[in-house]
């Protein structure tokens, strides 16, 4: 068997780098949600042609976070907040779950891991760092669900991570930041302590928190919309 040339291997991954790039884009805000990705401006912007490009939006689609309409093109999903309050609760579920198995099985070195993830939010909360925030806030969830050891589980929730992150970026305020680094430094606390119960109800309040912090925000997001409507029309 003949060994793949530097071309084929480039090629090979390519529409995953763009797909990587696109999703980078999205998560960072870059690209808001009902946006549309035209497919020109961003093969040209990304320096690739339209055949790697059309590959990363079907990752994309698969991934939950574009969509494709006939005849219109490739746009940033957009979720309707009863489904993004459907998602959540899900995700309370499976991160009780979580918290109980890491009770249960986590080894100090792990924990102390943890606690350098939970030390470091705290700076970001008082740097008021909110991108840095976001991205420690990814990182520490993503290490639970690795150390967790359920790969089908790890995958499940990875896409609704990504669904939920242009709502969950919404959500940080300075206030709501050194909450959830509180809610963090518990549940990790928990964890050291082997106390699954305590470990599983605080990871599936903290996912409900963030819930209700989100509903609180598209309320208010809708009345200040109607606000300014009826402003306008006056």
């Amino acid at each position: 068997m003949s060994t793949p040339t530097i071309a084929q291997l480039q090629g090979t991954s390519l529409p995953s780098l763009v797909q990587t790039e696109i999703e980078r884009m999205i998560l960072s805000g870059e690209l808001g949600a009902g946006a549309k990705l035209p497919e020109a401006a961003l093969a040209a912007q990304l320096g690739v042609s339209r055949g790697p490009l059309r590959e990363a939006f079907r990752m994309l689609e698969q991934a939950g976070l574009v969509r494709t309409e006939k005849n219109r093109g490739v746009f940033v999903r957009e979720l309707p907040i009863a489904e993004v309050l459907e998602i959540f609760e899900v995700r309370a579920v499976m991160d009780q779950y979580v918290g109980r198995k890491l009770a249960a099985t986590l080894k100090s070195a792990e924990v102390r891991e943890l606690r350098k993830l939970v030390d470091a939010m705290d700076a970001a909360v008082k740097a008021s760092d909110a991108n840095e925030f976001h991205q420690l806030n990814l990182q520490l969830h993503d290490r639970l669900l690795e150390l967790a050891g359920n790969a089908k589980l790890t995958a499940t929730y990875r896409k609704l991570i990504n669904e939920l992150s242009l709502h969950r970026r919404q959500n940080l305020t300075p206030e709501s930041m050194a909450i959830y680094a509180r809610e963090h430094r518990q549940i990790v606390k928990a964890i050291a302590a082997g106390d699954a119960e305590a470990a599983g109800e605080a990871m599936f309040q903290h996912t409900m928190n963030s819930r209700e912090r989100t509903l609180q925000n598209h309320v208010k997001a809708q009345q200040a919309q109607g606000a300014s409507d009826a402003a306008h029309a006056g």
